[in-house]
Order: C-alpha cells, then structure tokens, then sequence
C-alpha cells in the first residue's frame, strides 16, 4: 500500500473517532466488512484492496483484510490541507465473520496509534488501540498493507518445529500476507529484527480465530519476514496460497509471489515465489521470471497464485511478450522447488487513460482512480481432501482499449481463460462482464469440484471524464457462470448489484486524485461465494475537491483546499462491502 511516487500515488486519508459495531446484512443483500472504520472526518474512514479467506473445514469461518486507514491521524491533527500517513502506524485491516459472511467484526488490538490524533494539535503518536494486524510494533515493524489471506491445514506435533505431517484433523491456521518496513525508518539490516530494505513481505499466522476475532492478540504469532531482502529492495503486490488439497504430495505447503523491485521506484523487478514447509515459519525463495526490462519483455507486476489437486504450483502475472502487454504463467511440479520458463497465456489492451493530474493512467478520467491490469487465478483443485477435484483452472483480467467521452468506443471487458488440461491450452471467453458495465478490479474463484464460477468486479457507468464536475457512478459487482466440471464457463448473470456511489468521494492521500486500490476478492465454496469489494456509496464528493483536481489537470499550481472546513464530513471515506452469493 505505502509505495514511493515513482512505483504509486500516495493514498489518501480520511477519518474519526466513532466504531461502529459488527453490521448484520443489509437490505440489498451485502454488508460492510471492514466495521470498525468510522464515517469520518478525514483521514480514518478509508479502506481499499480488500482480501478474504473462507475456511475450507468451517465454511462459517471467514477472514478479510484491506488497507485500513483507521489509525492513522485526521488531516486535521495539523494542517488540514495535508494528510499523510503517520509514520510507525499500520494499515493492515483485519476482519472476521464467524456466520459465514452474514455478521463481521473488526477486533480492537493494541500497538503504535495515531486515531487519537484528532484535533488542530500536533499529532504525537502512542501505543494504544488499533483496528489492524498486532504484533507488528512490538517486533520493529509496520503492516503497509496490500492484504492476502488463506487458510490451510495445521501441522502434528506440539508446535511447528514438532516432528508430523499437515492434516486437517489437527485443525487449521490462517496465513495474512502483508507489505511490512522497519519502524525505524532504516533500510539498513537491523539488528533486532533482521529487516533490511525498503519494503517487504510479511506473514501474520494464528490457529485460534475465534480467540482473534475477540481481541485477544496473543491468539498471532509474529510476523515473520517471508520476502528475500537486501538493501534496496522494495517487494511489492504479494499474494498467498497453501496447497490445501489433502491429496497433494505437498500439502501445507505455503506459496507466496510477489514483484521483487531492486530499485525504489523500478527495475529491476522480477516475479519471486516465496516458499514454506514449516507452516510459514521459514521460506525459501525462486526467481522465477527475467528481472532486466527491455523492449521485448517490457516490465512485471500484480502476480496471483495457486495450486491444483496434484500439487501443481501455477503463477500468473502482468508482463511483456514481444512487446506487447500480456497474461504470463509459470508451473511448478515439485512444490515450488523450480519452475518452468514463463509462456504466454494471453495479450491484453491496457485499461484506463493517461491523467494529467498524476502523470499515470486512471480509470473514470481527470484526477480519478489508478488502475491497471491485475490477472486472478482460481483452481477446482476439491480442497479440502481433493478428491472431487477437476482442476479447472480459470483466469481473469480487464482488458481495453477505455472509452472516454471524446471517444467513446465499446466499454472495457473481463476476459476469462479456462484450461482443463493443467494449463497446456486455454480457451477464452471474449467478456464475462454485463454489456453495460466498465469493469475495473474484477477476481474470479472456481468452486472446489468445478461446477460453478464467480466473478466481482467494480462497474462504472460513465465513460473516461475529462473534467471533475460530472459524477463518476459505480457499484460492485458478483456474477455467476455455470462450469459444470471441465467445461467453459457459461451463461454469465449477475446474482448481486451493490449500492451505486460517486468514485470522486474517494481520495489518495495526496488529495490530488481519487483511490479505489488495485484489487477486489472473492473465495468460492461448493455452496456458493464470499465477495469482497471496494464500495464508495457512503463516501461524499468535495467540490473544492473537485476544483482542485481540475485545476491541476488544466495545467496550473492551486494550494489545496482545507479538507475539514470545505469538505462534506463522508468525504474519502471508501468502504470495503460483501456478501456471501449462491446462483
């Protein structure tokens, strides 16, 4: 989450004191998940990138995570004109729902806070309560968030190092995947914690969610460093798997991918797979792409993760082939050990449109939210024991060109690749989308015997703007295609449509554009699927905001408005919502 301009646009914040407790679903049929973030004012009401985990022996067990902003200071603990990050503080949200999706709560931990940093004061931050992952304060480090969670089977034995093979029967353990950087503010080793770089991958794991999900921290073990490191590395966009079919020859093993940059801000960056055989206690790493940039392979980002019922270890990323952009894939076949040279699944168009206000491509026009292409892969591997497996694989990504309202065009789509021969061959479905939707974000999941497929995305409704003063409408959404086992995906329908809100009541942290993140989520089951997804309906647009983004996309140098005196008190307060869905 915390990247330097060079790889992001810095985020924005929004914020307030007030909790609200655990939400029950609402009429529309979704819930906020991430509910222990207030309303507002500035800078705590934000939340982005969300991840979700079901359990698959407790299906009513249900983990998420998302950048949450909740502890952070207000902008106007100070000058309300500026809104940053505090530093030391984490935004690694987690939540929890233990009637399968229907209820969640966001537990209070405690460690290095900044929410009571609210008024006109200088902030000086403490430890006290927080709303994101624990532990980390206490070890020399800070969660930065870009959250991915799973669930696996637990090892036998007394603890980890005990002799014993996984089993589900000895119960289950959740891994949270994070960004994490030194509390210190060094990128030199230090010697405490063993933290050198600028940014890393960290694992928070517990075996107790119940206990977790009740506040009680010392349910987490610490966080351990899961990336390889050196001095300048910044290791970004993870995510994380275990092999959780019990028919796998390397069952319980953990897996994470994720783009090693060697340079803050740049290449080189090769695509790394982190892996584990002690339930996410040690790791050992394999490069598995080029890292140098040229015009043929042009750059690598936004890898995804997982494994089929054989063991299989399949990773998709962003990259370059024959200069054009495109879907990549490597398999592993002995557990992660070594990989297959990367090959092509598919090129794509990029999606969005260059944005003078941040020199980088967004989605819905000037001064709006960034975006990219992020490939999701989801297998019928039959966890938990595998028996029922089809090993289906489905892919998805938004593909381009964007229409704008100087060239308005067809709307962006969602491809989706399947393959029921391990990956040899795909085919393609040309747009899983609705017809009247631009999908940005969208995440795919198969079920576990390959019968049914969902699909979350957020939808716009307005082509690219070229100014601020219209609003830019979107909604999440879940779709359903009928798979059968192993066969195409078919007849794609919507089986939930969020509440419509303004993508311009979001906001980075900069103030001069909007943020929505770079991923939504979604976990199938056999029953059905837990989505998760960035939502802004109860996020209000600013028009001094507004003003001012323009103004920067017209060229000129404007001095940000005061955020708390001229903005709606709802201003950048992005949500994340879900719902459990069954076709």
């Amino acid at each position: 989450m915390r990247k330097p301009a060079a790889l992001c646009i810095a985020l924005l914040v929004a914020g307030a004191m007030l909790l609200v407790p655990a939400a029950s679903a609402a009429p529309t049929g979704d819930t906020r998940v991430a509910v222990g973030s207030p309303a507002g004012p500035f800078a705590q009401n934000k939340q982005n990138e969300p991840g979700v985990a079901v359990n698959p022996i407790m299906p009513s067990m249900v983990a998420a995570g998302a950048n949450d902003e909740i502890d952070v200071e207000a902008c106007r603990a100070g000058d309300d004109r500026d809104c940053p990050f505090t530093a030391g503080v984490g935004v690694s949200g987690v939540s929890f729902s233990l009637t399968g999706g229907d209820t969640w709560v966001q537990p209070t931990y405690t460690g290095w806070t900044a929410r009571h940093c609210v008024t006109d004061a200088p902030c000086v931050p403490r430890v006290g309560p927080i709303g994101t992952l624990p532990k980390y304060y206490e070890n020399g480090l800070v969660a930065d968030g870009d959250p991915s969670l799973a669930f696996g089977p637990r090892r036998g034995g007394p603890n980890d190092a005990a002799p014993g093979e996984f089993s589900w029967d000895h119960g289950y353990r959740l891994y949270y995947s994070s960004l994490a950087s030194a509390f210190s503010g060094s990128r030199k080793k230090d010697p405490e914690t063993g933290f050198k770089g600028f940014e890393a991958i960290a694992v928070s794991r517990t075996d107790d969610v119940p206990a977790a999900a009740s506040g009680d921290e010392s349910a987490w073990k610490a966080p351990v460093i899961a990336s390889k490191q050196n001095g300048a590395a910044f290791s970004d966009h993870e995510q994380i798997t275990v092999d959780d079919a019990a028919s796998s020859p390397f069952f319980g093993n953990v897996y994470i991918c994720y783009a090693a940059f060697r340079s803050v801000g740049g290449a080189p960056e090769p695509i790394v797979v982190g892996r584990s055989t002690d339930g996410g206690s040690t790791w050992q790493h394999r490069q598995i792409s080029e890292a140098t940039n040229t015009n043929q392979t042009i750059g690598r980002q936004d890898c995804n993760i997982k494994t089929d019922s054989e063991g299989v270890v399949y990773v998709v990323y962003e990259g370059g082939f024959k200069k054009e952009t495109a879907i990549i894939m490597a398999r592993s076949f002995d557990g992660g050990r070594r990989f297959e040279r990367p090959r092509l699944v598919h090129r794509f168009d990029d999606v969005g449109l260059f944005d003078p206000t941040t020199e980088r491509f967004s989605f819905d026009g000037v001064g709006g939210a960034r975006t990219g292409t992020v490939p999701w892969i989801d297998i019928a591997n039959g966890a938990p024991m595998g028996d029922d497996a089809t090993d289906e694989i489905v892919v998805s990504w938004n593909d381009g060109p964007t229409p704008s309202v100087t060239d308005p065009g067809p709307n962006e789509r969602v491809m989706v690749g399947y393959s029921t021969n391990g990956a040899r061959s795909f085919s393609f479905t040309s747009d899983a989308a609705d017809r009247g939707d631009r999908p940005d974000f969208p995440a795919i999941g198969i079920s576990p015997d390959g019968e049914d497929v969902y699909l979350v995305y957020d939808a716009f409704f307005a082509p690219w703007q070229v100014t601020t003063a219209r609003a830019r409408p979107m909604q999440g959404v879940v779709r359903h295609a009928d798979s059968a086992g192993l066969t195409a995906p078919t007849g794609w329908a919507d089986v939930h449509r969020g509440e419509i809100g303004d993508a311009r009541g979001s906001s980075q942290n900069g103030l001069t554009a909007e943020f929505l993140g770079d991923y939504n989520n979604v976990d199938v089951t056999r029953s059905g699927a837990m989505a998760v997804w960035n939502d802004v309906r109860d996020a209000a647009a600013c028009p001094a905001i507004n003003r001012y983004r323009q103004a920067i996309a017209d060229g000129e140098t404007p001095t940000p408005p005061r955020v708390n005196a001229r903005c709606p008190f709802t201003f950048g307060n992005s949500d994340i919502y879900g719902g459990f869905y069954s076709a």
